[in-house]
């Protein structure tokens, strides 16, 4: 370096500097990216969910107490995501070392993809048990419901990944539940509305994030002109059982109101979301939710009618320490 005077030197260092940090951020961001899961392939059986599901409340006064999503965790640490023949003495064996003294972190600690599967199924089953108050009583297990209000029919069948060809050449990301027009729609999770209005696609739809951030719930193709319960706006707290929407065949159309479906259904999809850039384009976790439908099928919330209004309202009253934080 010849007849560098001080400017020089200082203009020197600056883009050292600036050069250096750039590298730096990149390598930062990479880490970043690298650092939250990418992919999520939730495969377990109603079998299964249904002894994670007894498993979790019959340990609930455990120290050593089992969540569901660390019971499915530890099943797929052992067999993987096949559950086809999903064999429940796994889970049994396991409650009955951790009752001869053995700690769960010990036996989880030798399995090589534990820290991965429990960061999944968490992410999908964290808060579906838990405590919370229903008609003025204090009770443990599922704080979740199904989508379809009690009283109400509806089928469906294992549709995840179809083919769909309106608009573009895709895959479908949901789980398509048949039933009548103006079926109760309810909210399955407490959380806060992200998402009102029409979709091309999806039609007159809601959207609720969870409290913690990791599951989007979408429900799509409600009903033609009055679509949604008029607590639905965005921004507010939806409780877990409340009435948001009534079912219908709204969509597939760039006008707003069209029943665009041949059939009345509801679109119910789960969206994982480990990170704000999976929130919408490439990045996007959906996940079969088949199984977890029919899991809460016996899990339903009772919904009673405002003669006045024509409005639709869970029948009891509803609460847990989230709301309360959300508010």
């Amino acid at each position: 370096m010849k007849n560098l005077n001080l400017t020089n030197i200082l203009i020197f260092a600056v883009v050292v500097l600036i050069a250096t940090n750039s590298v730096s951020a990149v390598l930062n961001m990479r880490a970043s990216a690298a650092s939250f899961i990418k992919w999520v392939s939730f495969t377990p059986s109603l079998a299964a969910l249904e002894k994670a599901y007894k498993t979790d409340t019959e340990t609930k006064n455990e120290e050593w107490h089992l969540k569901m999503f660390e019971t499915l965790a530890y099943y797929s640490s052992l067999k993987g995501d096949n559950y086809k023949s999903f064999d429940g003495k796994v889970i049994d064996e396991l409650t009955a070392r951790l009752k001869n003294g053995e700690r769960f972190s010990d036996i989880t600690g030798k399995l090589k993809n534990y820290s991965y599967y429990k960061e999944s199924y968490m992410a999908v089953l964290k808060e579906f048990t838990g405590e919370f108050a229903e008609n003025k009583e204090n009770k443990y297990g599922l704080k979740v419901y199904s989508p379809i209000a009690s009283g109400y029919w509806f089928s469906h069948t294992k549709d995840f990944g179809n083919g769909r060809s309106y608009g573009f050449d895709r895959k479908h990301l949901g789980n398509d539940l048949f039933g009548s027009v103006g079926t109760p729609i309810v909210s399955v999770e407490s959380g806060v509305v992200e998402e009102v209005g029409w979709n091309r696609y999806g039609g007159w739809r809601v959207g609720i994030r969870s409290f913690d951030g990791k599951r989007y719930y979408y429900y799509a193709h409600l009903r033609r002109d009055r679509p949604y319960n008029e607590n639905v706006k965005i921004g507010e707290v939806i409780s877990a059982g409340e009435v948001i929407g009534y079912l219908g065949a709204t969509g597939y159309s760039d006008k707003e109101n069209v029943n665009g479906m041949k059939v009345p259904h509801l679109h119910f999809g789960m969206q994982l979301i480990f990170d704000e850039s999976q929130k919408d384009g490439n990045g996007e976790i959906w996940i079969d939710v088949y199984n977890i439908v029919r899991f809460l099928s016996k899990h339903r919330s009772e919904v009673v009618k405002n003669s006045e209004t024509g409005e639709y309202k869970r029948k009891y009253d509803f609460y847990e320490k989230n709301l309360s934080l959300a508010e």
